[in-house]
């Protein structure tokens, strides 16, 4: 894969990870047309460039995953005398994002081969894009309800990490499941977007984590360096990704997106009408 094509793919990845338009799918998009999609380093590459979105993440919430959320203080080694009483709200933040992480790595896991057979066919890409894109235009009146006070309950994490399995099939979005799954919750969408972001951490790292170590010995030394380029673009477009995003969704909501998503699914599907051929398979 040429070093053109790899931040392409990484611009690509910060600026999607995050939005209900499939990250994925987009990637997917992109290395068929590009005709990389059958490269074995581009499958790696298209996994593990998350990393760079998983250190966006840590550092725009810095705060959120090292504060103790009743006082607003920060949790540092220097307050070693109170620290398990300030690690008590850090422990049950961190418990509630692994409990919903948890369906996602079993099922994910589970059903490995299968998803990865999904992952060169834009055929369902095209189709997950429309229907998700139907979704959003509606989204907002599906899930009428007045937003709950407080924090994500237990229950609420669950839920919403059964949400996010749905995004296991290219094209759907991580992003748009999550968010959705929080909405149907009560959240505002400000709090489904951000639990969404915290949620990305460790469902990103796992991904990664897992396809690096299933195919680490197919990279070359000089894979390395595109890795590390990829990641560090991946970083910056997430950064401003996620501060735009935010506002854009309390201001406008879903269905701008929701516009998208249709136009890209029947232009997809079109084009394969008429003979184009996107598919890898």
């Amino acid at each position: 894969m040429e070093l053109i094509h790899a931040i392409a793919l990484a611009i690509i990845e910060g600026l999607t990870e995050f939005l209900p338009v499939s990250s994925t799918g987009h990637m997917i998009i992109y290395s068929s047309l590009a005709g990389i999609a059958g490269n074995e380093f581009t499958k790696l590459y298209t996994v593990d460039v998350q990393f760079g979105c998983i250190l966006s993440v840590l550092v725009m919430y810095h705060r959120r995953f090292m504060t103790d959320t009743r006082t607003g203080t920060f949790v540092v080694p220097g307050y070693l005398k109170s620290l398990p009483v300030r690690l008590q709200p850090m422990a049950d933040f961190y418990s509630k994002i692994l409990i919903a992480f948890l369906p996602a790595a079993i099922i994910g896991f589970l059903l490995n081969d299968f998803i990865d057979s999904l992952l060169e066919s834009i055929t369902t890409v095209a189709i997950s894009l429309l229907v998700g894109g139907i979704v959003l235009v509606f989204i907002d009146r599906i899930i009428n309800r007045q937003p709950k006070d407080g924090e994500v309950t237990v229950p609420d994490a669950i839920r919403i990490g059964f949400f996010q399995c749905i995004a296991m099939i290219p094209g759907v979005s991580r992003s748009a499941a999550t968010i959705i799954g929080g909405m149907y919750q009560g959240l505002s969408r400000t709090q489904a977007a951000e639990f969404s972001f915290f949620l990305a951490v460790p469902t990103m790292a796992a991904a990664s984590g897992y396809k690096l170590l299933k195919t680490y010995k197919l990279i070359q030394p000089a894979d390395y360096q595109t890795l590390l380029i990829g990641n560090a673009i991946a970083f910056v477009v997430g950064l401003l990704a996620i501060r735009g995003f935010v506002g854009f969704l309390n201001k406008y909501g879903f269905k701008v997106f929701g516009y998208y998503r249709i136009a890209l699914g029947l232009l997809l599907l079109g084009l394969m009408a008429v003979g184009v051929k996107l598919d890898v398979l």
